[in-house]
């Protein structure tokens, strides 16, 4: 009798699964869009979070507060005139040498709708090359999600 239910259970578990992800998604695997009754509003966006860290490979100063608050006036609010945000961080990491670094860093969130996606990830990889060769970094990391907006 145990193994009966069991079996049930797990078969009504799997069968509601992709019902209840389908409610969350479109066809295209995007975020449904939030008209659904007991939803937020909202419209899909595309959120990107860029990771700049401020500690030199090569061991030379780290970038400023100063520099990086420049950089973000001339290079980045150019580019998302919208609007963006800044947040302080500390982090870590594995350099290319295998050394684990910790530095001050920060986190920068855009928020700009799906349908400007292809148009908006060149401007951000033209920030990420560029802050890697003013300030001589490694990498700025990139984290893409989609989410349902409303402001």
């Amino acid at each position: 009798m145990r193994m009966t239910v069991l079996a049930l259970g797990t078969a009504l578990l799997c069968a509601s699964a992709p019902a209840a992800y389908a409610t969350f998604v479109d066809g295209g695997g995007h975020p449904a869009h939030a008209s659904a009754p007991g939803r937020a509003p909202g419209k899909p966006y595309i959120k990107t979070e860029l990771l700049f860290g401020t500690a030199k490979p090569d061991g030379g100063p780290p970038v400023t507060g100063k520099q990086f608050h420049a950089f973000v006036d001339e290079f980045i609010t150019p580019r998302f005139p919208a609007g963006l945000t800044i947040e302080d961080a500390s982090g870590q990491y594995r350099d290319s040498h295998g050394t684990i670094e910790r530095e001050r860093s920060y986190k920068l969130t855009l928020l700009y709708p799906l349908s400007e996606a292809n148009a908006d990830s060149g401007k951000i990889e033209e920030i990420r090359a560029t802050y890697d060769k003013r300030f001589r970094q490694e990498s700025v990391a990139r984290i893409d999600d989609t989410e349902i907006v409303d402001f």
